[in-house]
């Protein structure tokens, strides 16, 4: 293989790795969000 195909490869690695990890974010995000809102609920009230 050329050295282009393996900087295309890596390239292409190094994309689906950062959408992996915002996608994990974004979860992540909205889990926390669910927990605030859950805590609030239940009269937590030094919620910041």
């Amino acid at each position: 293989m050329s050295a282009t195909t393996y900087i295309i490869l890596a390239y292409t690695a190094i994309v689906l790795g950062l959408g992996g990890y915002i996608g994990f974010l974004m979860s992540r995000s909205a889990e926390l969000g669910k927990r605030e809102r859950q805590i609030e609920l239940l009269g937590g009230d030094d919620v910041r």
